[in-house]
């Protein structure tokens, strides 16, 4: 029998550790030690009051772990993480966990509920379908082994303190996802390393990468300076700055083209596809 309870009283400790041991066989294997673990749970908006875990004999076995913020225009909810240690699946936690989870939400006023989820996962997409997620957008997910990227650095580019994220949406092809949007980098501004090109006085470039992880969650050019290597410029600058051995670009729009054939140029492999999908409350 299994009970079903907020987390605002859960630890933070206890919520890594079942965390770590629901995602230990994940398609995509995950490097979280604790510090990462609150790291992302404070990028991402974490709302313990809006996330839930499932109970039995008093030790959590799954969760769903929510973050919340206004997104385009709408009070919305976004599943950080879904998981449920491997000894209890297959008996519909993660099922009873979202149907509470969305009564909740409307309780609260929550409009909409968003997630992402690994196009491969097949099971995973199925539930969140039959739960009427419908599927928004497509990502794409690129690795680079920072080890055999060739610097390439053909404008004069600089590290800055911070960035006014704002005056540079018209930089932008498509908003960022939720981990990358301009709430989540200014969540924990102090992780990131901030590089800008500049022409005639003004930037004309911008991107921005973690210190320590190697994530990459906005890199951008004014359209009227592309193909000039000024991307590969801040490129090579926030890769030299990083400390992680391996850079990541997470969630970029699968349509995008131009940034795809931009990545695999300088080195990146494509790793893994998600969807994005949302569901109207």
């Amino acid at each position: 029998m299994y009970t079903y309870k907020m987390l605002d009283k859960i630890s933070m400790e206890t919520l890594h550790q079942v965390f770590v041991d629901a995602f230990s066989d994940y398609q995509v294997k995950m490097d979280l030690p604790f510090w990462k673990f609150q790291q992302m749970l404070q990028r991402r908006g974490y709302h313990p009051e809006i996330s839930m875990g499932a109970f039995k004999d008093e030790r959590m076995v799954g969760f769903v772990i929510n973050g919340l913020r206004n997104w385009n225009g709408k009070a919305t909810a976004y599943d950080l993480g879904t998981g449920v240690v491997k000894e209890c699946r297959r008996q519909g936690i993660t099922r009873n966990l979202l149907l509470n989870i969305q009564k909740l939400l409307k309780e609260k006023n929550v409009e909409q509920y968003l997630l992402e989820v690994i196009q491969s996962n097949e099971s995973a997409v199925q539930l969140y379908s039959k739960q009427n997620f419908k599927i928004q957008r497509e990502f794409s997910c690129f690795q680079l082994q920072k080890d055999k990227y060739i610097p390439q650095t053909t404008c004069t580019v600089e590290c800055v303190e911070k960035i006014d994220l704002e005056q540079f949406r018209g930089f932008w092809d498509e908003d960022p996802s939720w981990q990358n949007s301009i709430d989540s980098i200014y969540a924990v501004p102090e992780a990131f390393i901030y590089v800008v090109a500049r022409q005639d006085h003004s930037i004309v470039g911008y991107g921005i990468i973690d210190k320590k992880t190697g994530d990459i969650p906005q890199l951008a050019v004014n359209q009227n300076y592309r193909g000039k290597g000024v991307a590969s410029s801040i490129l090579t600058e926030m890769i030299l700055n990083t400390e992680s051995p391996k850079i990541s670009v997470l969630n970029m729009e699968a349509h995008l083209k131009p940034m795809e054939d931009f990545l695999v140029k300088s080195g990146f492999v494509y790793h893994v596809g998600q969807y994005e999908m949302r569901l109207k409350l």
